[in-house]
């Protein structure tokens, strides 16, 4: 390994071997020596970002939802109450938590006739790009450039990987889907350019051997995993020379990394050994390397996510958490009523309130990547406050299938960009690109004017 005996590593470190390149943390043996780490001299340290989407709205949005502050709290500003709002699962981490409530999405809604009733087979297009999709089931797609892709290209050929995007439920269909929608508008969220839909990784293998694979070809690295040896066998040499180079809080630093890739590699591979079992699964239809748990299966995508910042594979992640017009079950959630049927509610009040414990259910899951982010020490501070984590639909009331008043939470540091403890209410008819945009002007894209149907920027403030 020719780098590492100097008392200066670059940033840009891997470790390879045949299948298998494992990038570094950042290290203190990374800073040039004289040179004392700070936010404001970090020019090249970007903020992370990651944008989740949850489909079908949220029961807060619904009007009795609405009244009984089922998502968006009663109170604006800061002294606001989470009890009870599907919110209530991130009040530990408030001091990271923006609202941003009461805006819309009218690029998702109908703009012809024949638009109509097809709410479902849009809308995931039009979330980060707040562009308005073209109908049609052939090749001949049509939306806008996504704001996580706007951002990638701007700082995304500064890491290996310019941007990842995942996704817990199956996106494998081509062509036309229902109401003269390509199924590709369903299946992703991030788009490079208005014609260039980007593909989502479902299975946990395939995104872990994408961050941690790579130095190899295909057929080593399939060779690499019917040994069931971990990629951290196939360099223990060349580590044990790094190590010898660094001093011990670095040498600490680098074995909890290591020991972090070593658990979720393991995870991994007792989840597709449980899969290749025999025994009958939830979803027969998952590869191999995808849990049948939702929780278990999100934990994974969060922890791929966290390493990736650590080692600094990537900046940027879109995150799709569920497919439109699901009927999953969520038997964690306390209910086993279907996702999509449930979001169905008729406005009465005990089954909105069961679309909401879904809502919490799915809610509940960011403090797990809130705590991975915090434990992930760069310099002097932590990756949850150098990360940007929007969390958000398209849809507001499913049941109506409308886009009025649709959920949307900010969370993260963001590099000192968001205060945190805020509620913010938008003025009645503003666009969410109104959000979207003043959050690229908070990562660094004050150039950017407009974004999809934005009419101005939406002040993050009390």
């Amino acid at each position: 390994m020719p780098i590492i005996m100097g008392k200066h590593i670059p940033r840009r470190t891997f470790i390879r071997a045949a299948g298998a390149s494992v990038a570094l943390p950042f290290l203190d043996a990374m800073e040039p020596a004289g040179r004392v780490w700070s936010r404001a001299s970090r020019v090249d340290d970007p903020t992370r970002l990651i944008a989740i989407e949850i489909v079908h709205g949220a029961a807060g949005s619904n009007e009795w939802g609405a009244s009984q502050h089922l998502w968006s709290p009663a109170e604006a500003g800061r002294e606001f109450d989470l009890s009870p709002s599907s919110l209530l699962p991130l009040e530990e981490y408030r001091d990271y938590l923006t609202i941003i409530s009461d805006t819309d999405v009218l690029e998702a809604e109908a703009a012809t006739p024949e638009e109509i009733g097809g709410d479902h087979f849009r809308s995931s297009a039009v979330y980060l790009t707040q562009a308005h999709p073209k109908q049609t089931e052939s090749s001949d797609v049509y939306v806008g450039t996504s704001m996580d892709q706007i951002y990638a290209q701007r700082i995304g050929q500064d890491t290996p990987i310019r941007s990842m995007q995942l996704c817990i439920e199956n996106v494998d269909q081509a062509g036309g889907c229902a109401y003269g929608y390509a199924c590709v508008y369903t299946d992703t969220i991030s788009w490079a350019s208005p014609t260039e839909p980007l593909p989502m990784i479902r299975d946990p293998r395939v995104a872990f051997d994408q961050l941690f694979g790579a130095g190899g070809t295909a057929k080593e690295r399939a060779a690499r995993r019917r040994t069931s040896r971990s990629i951290l066998d196939w360099i223990t040499e060349d580590l044990a020379d790094l190590k010898r180079s660094l001093g011990p809080n670095d040498t600490l630093r680098l074995d909890r990394y290591l020991s972090n890739v070593r658990e979720l590699e393991r995870r991994i591979q007792n989840v597709e050994a449980r899969n290749r079992s025999g025994e009958a699964r939830e979803l027969p239809e998952a590869p191999a390397g995808v849990p049948d748990s939702f929780t278990e299966h999100v934990h994974l995508m969060f922890d791929l996510q966290a390493l990736a910042f650590a080692s600094d594979m990537t900046r940027v992640f879109s995150f799709k958490l569920g497919r439109d017009a699901s009927s999953r079950v969520y038997p964690e959630s306390g209910t086993y009523a279907p996702f999509h049927p449930a979001s169905h509610h008729g406005g009465q009040a005990e089954q909105v309130q069961t679309f909401a414990e879904i809502n919490k259910y799915h809610v509940g899951h960011l403090p797990y990547l809130m705590d991975r982010l915090r434990e992930i020490h760069e310099g002097d501070t932590h990756l949850l406050d150098k990360t940007m984590i929007l969390y958000g639909s398209p849809m507001a009331d499913s049941n109506l299938h409308n886009h009025r008043r649709c959920p949307l939470i900010v969370l993260g540091g963001a590099n000192g960009q968001l205060e945190g403890n805020l509620h913010v209410r938008a003025p009645g008819g503003t666009p969410m690109a109104n959000a979207m945009l003043t959050l690229m002007h908070k990562l660094g894209l004050e150039d950017v004017t407009e974004f999809g149907d934005s009419s101005g920027t939406l002040a993050l403030t009390a």
